[in-house]
């Protein structure tokens, strides 16, 4: 599927300040849509079908009418079944009504996505029947006899538990090709630049299922915003992209030489290779797949190192036990514990059953931590500077400096060998109430991972403010990666109407990891 007849879509240039009216004409032959990712709409525009309009059925136009209250990288896409695997994305850059903070020579999009030849609902049909199947990287007697791998005693009990530490990603290499701006490896898609020349490259992580850990062999990357945010420059030489994540970052290449632009997919069963050069035709090394990693113990949320203080200081750090293996809170329920004041008000009235072990949920995590200031999975001894969360500060003090007033748990849950996902154990066919929020309501949410899969967690109509750093200047994003056996907490301020809220890995979303944010009262209700 294509916006324009191009896969990625046309980007829009747009200006903050500005009136937009866009025409979304159907001309498939089902229902589509548009969600504008990470702008900060009406409701009624943000373009989940369902939700907030019925969608754009075959042969119709829908005008999507708003203005524009930021700027940055941002990009587009369907929010309708399983259209965004098959191309239906696209970049969008919004200038600031200022002065930029960020000198910049020359810019280039990189959008980097995930695509399979084979249809999008077969791989959702053959994940259901077999989770592992596209998963060429299994532990074998070859790894086991050189030690690459676990020992037999840790695959007996891994097995036994029913957990597969080479499951990283679900759909590999295997199945999808990675694109660089609609180019897959072997076309060499090149971004030419002048040497000296301050570039800014906007990368935007569209793929349906993989994550990305970006690096440039032979230049260092600053970055200077996250989720289309300024932040406080931060120079590394790799990052983590997340689904739906973006990071704008400045290189300076001052050699007259070409550099390789790898986006390695986080199972290592592929990558997506770009060129950075002075001139057309140019290339450079491109180096090889690193070795594929394994989840640990300590994505099991069961890092005891870390209890007893011998994980290290930083890792060590965000490590908090539940008090006797206390059971998980109530689906919904507010947080409990010393909130510096906040109420614990059960006001959302959700008294569901506690999450517990069932066809759903595999696992819980016994011991979540903190693990904003860890890079991601397979970064952690790559010998060089990876970002993490924590790198992250705003360069300017967030818009609402209050303190939240309510806390609020949300457990990610599933069932990795049956494909079942969702949050506090339900998948979204199961559930029969929304999050409830009160227009203006400042609340603190904290996302426990109760799986061994990273999940890429975007809320729609929203920036929120991660809770590390100076003083309201916490990173405004809308989507964050919640590591294995992790938690990630933040602060937003509920602004009104119904509001997708999912893991960005759409085949997670498809299997029921998908659920509604809802503030009342709606703009002109009487308060």
């Amino acid at each position: 599927m294509a916006i324009n007849g191009t896969m990625p879509g046309p980007l829009l240039r747009l200006k903050e300040g500005q009136a937009v009216r866009i025409s979304v004409t159907n001309d498939l032959a089902e229902d589509t849509s548009i969600h504008w990712h990470g702008l900060l709409t009406p409701s009624h525009m943000d373009g989940v079908p369902g939700l907030s309009f019925p969608g754009i059925k075959p042969g119709e136009t829908f005008v999507y009418d708003f203005g524009l209250k930021q700027s940055g990288t941002y990009w587009y896409h369907s929010h309708s079944g399983l259209q965004e695997p098959m191309g239906h994305l696209a970049p969008i850059i919004i200038d600031p009504a200022g002065p930029d903070p960020v000198a910049y020579d020359r810019e280039h999009m990189v959008v980097l996505s995930d695509y399979s030849f084979m249809h999008p609902h077969v791989i959702f049909k053959r994940l259901k029947q077999q989770s592992g199947l596209f998963n060429h990287q299994k532990q074998t007697l070859a790894g086991l006899v050189a030690g690459r791998d676990q020992t037999l005693q840790e695959r007996r009990e891994w097995a036994k538990m029913l957990m597969d530490p080479t499951d990283i990603s679900d759909i590999t290499g295997a199945v999808m090709t990675f694109l660089v701006n609609g180019h897959g490896p072997g076309d060499n898609w090149t971004g030419l630049f002048a040497p000296g020349e301050r570039v800014r490259l906007r990368f935007i992580n569209a793929a349906a299922q993989m994550i990305f850990n970006v690096r440039i062999p032979g230049l260092k990357m600053t970055v200077v915003a996250a989720d289309g945010q300024n932040v406080q420059p931060v120079e590394v030489d790799e990052f983590q992209i997340g689904n739906a994540e973006t990071y704008d970052v400045i290189v300076q290449p001052t050699q007259d030489q070409a550099f390789t632009l790898v986006a390695e997919a986080v199972d290592r069963s592929g990558m997506a290779r770009a060129t950075l050069a002075p001139r057309p035709g140019m290339v450079a090394p491109v180096p090889p797949l690193r070795g594929r990693p394994l989840a640990n113990m300590r994505d099991m949320g069961m890092d005891m190192s870390a209890m007893s203080g011998m994980g290290g200081a930083d890792h060590a750090a965000g490590a908090k036990p539940a008090p006797g293996m206390a059971p998980p809170r109530a689906r919904g329920s507010d947080a409990m514990g010393d909130m510096g004041g906040m109420t614990m008000s059960m006001r959302d009235g959700q008294n569901a059953p506690q999450v517990k072990l069932g066809p759903g949920v595999q696992m819980i995590t016994p011991m979540p931590m903190d693990r904003t200031g860890e890079p991601g999975q397979g970064l952690e001894s790559v010998g060089h500077r990876v970002l993490v969360y924590k790198d992250l500060i705003a360069l300017e003090p967030g818009p609402d400096l209050r303190m939240p007033t309510r806390a609020l748990d949300i457990r990610l849950t599933g069932n990795m060998e049956r494909f079942m996902w969702g949050f506090d154990g339900l998948a979204f066919n199961e559930t029969t109430k929304p999050y409830t929020f009160e227009k203006g309501e400042r609340v603190r949410v904290r996302l426990v991972n109760d799986t061994m899969m990273a999940h890429p967690i975007h809320l729609h109509g929203h920036f929120f403010e991660l809770t590390h750093g100076p003083a309201g200047h916490g990173p405004r994003k809308h989507t964050v990666i919640v590591a294995p056996g992790g938690e990630v907490s933040w602060d937003f301020t509920a602004e009104p109407g119904d509001w997708a809220f999912h893991c960005h890995m759409l085949y997670h979303m498809h299997a029921g990891m998908f659920q509604v944010f809802s503030v009342r009262p709606l703009d002109g209700a009487a308060a």
